[in-house]
């Protein structure tokens, strides 16, 4: 799991860390954006943040987004999947990021030839289903 500059023993931390604090916004009902995950990692693992001016920094958050995906499916698998990564987007925007999709098509969740709206529809549906799971009162649009 090493790569992106940091650590084996430094991705778990971080992995770890980042899927308590989605599964936290989940049962709040919200979610969050790329700047308040990397500025709540730091904090909570004293690990240093991500910086986004760096292209191999953002590619490792989407990797870090990528892990916690997977582990939560280890920790606590659900049929359908959901990806905890839909709860993070860009500040202002009201969508996911293109590394969400392209996980998503990966792991099968949406079809490779999906069109924006069958993208943001999937995206609604899994942001519904982790407040769902985690007792939240959805409030999506």
């Amino acid at each position: 799991m090493p790569g992106y500059g940091r650590a084996d023993s430094e991705w778990d931390v971080l992995v770890d860390a980042g899927r308590g604090f989605l599964v936290e916004r989940a049962k709040l009902g919200k979610l969050t954006s790329y700047t308040e995950l990397s500025v709540t990692l730091a904090k909570r693992t004293g690990c240093r943040a991500f910086d986004f001016e760096r292209a191999d920094e953002r590619a490792a958050v989407g990797h870090l987004l990528g892990l916690i995906v997977e582990r939560d499916q280890e920790i606590a698998p659900s049929d359908p999947p959901v990806m905890l990564s839909a709860l993070v987007n860009y500040l202002g925007a009201n969508d996911a990021g293109s590394g969400f999709y392209q996980l998503a098509k990966e792991i099968r969740l949406l079809p490779m030839s999906a069109s924006a709206d069958e993208k943001f529809e999937f995206w609604i549906t899994q942001v519904k289903r982790l407040y769902e799971r985690h007792g939240a009162s959805p409030a999506v649009a």
